[in-house]
């Protein structure tokens, strides 16, 4: 199964300059390191925010959470860094209830494919 409408995925500017590759944001700075390590880069943000949509066009859904208020998606596999390096990663998604575009979450690493 794939991302529902992930041809019009939305991945913020935010939430990739903000977090993903944000050196300094509490939460996303280990996130950074990763990402910036296979040369994506502020500066080249829409890189990420591209390998990100199609990493829902590469991968199948690997986990779905239903709630009354949002389904949550989970998406394990690589993407293609500017580097040409292949890194291995989980993105979440969330189609809030009542909507049909998802949203990008959040993305890290992983060391191993998951099941």
């Amino acid at each position: 199964m794939n991302l529902p409408n992930r041809d019009k995925a939305v991945v913020p500017q935010k939430k990739v300059v903000g977090y993903l590759l944000s050196s300094s944001h509490r939460d996303g700075r280990g996130k950074a390191k990763f990402f910036t390590q296979f040369d994506f880069s502020v500066e080249a943000w829409e890189e990420l925010a591209q390998a990100l949509r199609q990493h829902t066009v590469d991968h199948e859904i690997a986990k779905l959470e239903e709630s009354p208020f949002v389904t949550r998606y989970v998406i394990q596999g690589r993407i293609i860094a500017p580097d040409g390096r292949t890194p291995l990663i989980r993105s979440v998604w969330f189609i809030p209830a009542g909507e049909t575009i998802s949203q990008f979450v959040t993305a890290y690493p992983l060391k191993r494919r998951a099941s």
